[in-house]
């Protein structure tokens, strides 16, 4: 596989990936951060499968149940014909509450002739750490390892349970199930007990999606994007997840392989912002008080990211048992950049605070805690600004004075202000509008460069850097401004590779970076949109688009040689910002066609 042509299934408790074949090879049991039960994602050799066989006579197409998160594999070689429906349940409890249980079933649907396939059942329980070893029982099989640390996983199915743990053919001639769970059943399963699982589920995801409103453009893109966000959000904390996965590397054979099921305080507020846009209240408010719960000291500073279940401690180590993907060591899990300083999340943080407000006002609960978060806040970057930082793209060396982080320190007394007159709290104004028109102007005298007609990467230096473009959108600065039109530009002249963007192009602690960071390029094309080059921008997109996986989903980065995925796999950043893009494009559509019907 040369891509990653993988499928998520999720129920925002836990999640897996499934390849364009149907083979899971990636999932990580009961919770998106516990230790892997399939990664041969990460190590084709040891980190353990469930995969479909089928001969070489069989074609195999992939795609999602319309509006939902129910991936379909269908096998077939003309006359012989079945599908395998793979989901993790997920629905609205009787008495509150979701049914989210830690499994992933998969409903085996019979369509035509007498299809044959094989099973290879291979968990390979705490990351293939040691030897995991299966049992067949009456009622299931289960596997279990005590080398690291006791864990065990039960498979559960309608098919003989020594045919599937042989590998031997089996022959379909009615519908069937696997169950893999994490704790064994009070209650035995049956494929009518399956089949119910299945459509409760189906019906969850069609009424989740019918809350996204309909676009003019893009439709399909946005829907696929918003599940995609949901399926990353954590249902019992409120946390949203950058990705699912860890180490899958930003170049292969290279070191750039970080864990990324963890919440940055930057991507999820993002995340939410535009997820709340689309009508999901339920996610932004529940992750408005996951950082409500890890904000108690008054003085104490915000972390750039946390655990799901709010740690705050993410020590990283390395597996190095595990080859990586496609041979990109090191595999490592936890993540040391959770103890950066990083000064841009004070500013993105009171962003989406101010964003709810706008949003919410009448029915957010909190207000008093936001209050006293938001003055917070204002202090430590009162405290703060004019200090380096390792910015936000989490650079390993030197401390510098990066121009994103200034300016979100400015969109924090910015949106501190607007959250002040909201709670009608005049008496901070004038002292907090004295700083914010200070930093203004710090950057405007520092990050501007009239050299290179643009505003660059930090203060005192001629490199460009991506993350400036969100200058505008933060409204830190106006589309049309000359200054912002010059940076646009620039950035295309120093920045653009066939329409992909490099982060930034100084070399950073492990060199020159050879693949594009998706989210870039999405924010350019939101820029040269907004300067007013609107075909261009829509001819960008259209490309981009074309660079995503069969099923519509993108990782973190685009190689620029090959086009090919990379990076952690599917991103929450990298689909937030496809949402932005298609909803400010489809926008323009729906205001052109209005005036065309007053004309």
């Amino acid at each position: 596989m040369d891509n990653l042509d993988y499928g998520i299934i999720g129920n925002c408790r836990s999640a897996a990936l499934i390849s364009k074949t149907g083979g899971i090879e990636w999932c990580c049991l009961p919770e998106f951060d516990s230790s892997s039960v399939f990664a041969k994602l990460l190590d084709e050799e040891i980190g353990g499968s469930f995969e479909i066989l089928v001969d070489d006579s069989y074609s195999i197409t992939q795609r999602y149940k319309k509006n939902t998160a129910l991936l379909i594999t269908k096998f077939s070689d003309g006359e012989n014909t079945f599908e395998i429906c793979d989901f993790m349940p997920r629905y609205h409890k009787e008495i509150g509450g979701h049914h989210s249980p830690p499994e992933i079933i998969r409903y085996v649907k019979y369509i035509s002739g007498k299809p044959k396939f094989r099973i290879l059942y291979n968990p390979k329980l705490e990351y293939a750490l040691g030897e995991t070893n299966s049992y067949i029982k009456h009622n299931f099989v289960a596997s279990l390892t005590q080398a690291e640390k006791f864990d065990t996983i039960f498979l559960y199915t309608s098919f003989n349970k020594n045919a599937v743990m042989e590998g031997r053919e089996i022959e379909l001639d009615d519908d069937g199930y696997f169950l893999l769970g994490y704790n064994e059943k009070i209650f035995l399963p049956s494929t009518k007990k399956i089949y119910l699982e299945m459509e409760r589920t189906k019906v969850y995801w069609l009424n989740w999606s019918n809350k996204t409103p309909a676009y003019r453009k893009y439709n399909a893109e946005i829907r696929r994007s918003a599940i995609t966000l949901k399926l990353l959000s954590y249902d019992k904390t409120g946390a949203v997840l950058a990705a699912p996965t860890t180490s899958l590397p930003e170049t292969i054979g290279e070191v750039r392989n970080w864990d990324y099921r963890f919440c940055w305080i930057r991507d999820a507020s993002m995340v939410v912002k535009v997820i709340s846009e689309l009508g999901h209240k339920n996610v932004a408010r529940r992750y408005l008080q996951f950082i409500i719960d890890l904000v108690p000291d008054k003085d104490e500073k915000l972390q750039i990211m946390y655990g799901i279940n709010k740690e705050k401690k993410l020590t990283e180590e390395t597996l190095a048992h595990l080859s990586g993907y496609k041979g990109s060591k090191p595999v490592r899990v936890g993540n040391a950049a959770y103890a950066q300083k990083q000064n841009d999340i004070y500013g993105i943080l009171m962003d989406v605070i101010y964003e709810q407000l706008m949003k919410f006002s009448t029915d957010i609960e909190n207000g008093e805690e936001l209050w006293t978060i938001t003055k917070g806040i204002v202090w430590i970057v009162s405290k703060h600004w004019k200090e380096a930082d390792k910015g936000i793209w989490e650079f390993r060396t030197e401390d510098r004075h990066f121009t994103f982080s200034k300016v979100l320190c400015w969109v924090a007394l910015d949106r501190a202000i607007k959250v002040a007159r909201i709670f009608k709290k005049t008496h901070k104004l004038e002292k907090w509008t004295k700083l914010e028109q200070e930093i203004k102007a710090d950057i405007h005298d520092n990050a501007w460069n009239p050299e290179v007609n643009a505003f660059v990467q930090s203060y005192g230096s001629s490199h460009l850097d991506a993350s400036v473009l969100l200058m505008q959108s933060y409204g830190f600065i106006p589309a049309k401004d000359p200054k912002f039109v010059g940076t646009v530009k620039a950035i295309e002249r120093e920045l653009s590779n066939d329409g992909l963007l490099y982060r930034y192009k100084n070399e950073d602690d492990f060199g020159l970076p050879s693949s594009s960071f998706t989210i870039c390029t999405f924010w350019f094309i939101n820029s040269l949109f907004k300067i007013g080059e609107e075909e261009k921008a829509m001819a960008h997109f259209d490309k981009l688009l074309s660079y995503s996986n069969h099923l519509g989903l993108f990782s973190e980065d685009i190689d620029f040689k090959t086009k090919r995925l990379l990076g952690n796999f599917p991103q929450a950043y990298s689909h937030l910002a496809l949402i932005e893009c298609a909803i400010n494009f489809s926008k323009k559509n729906s205001e052109e066609t209005i005036l065309e019907s007053l004309r």
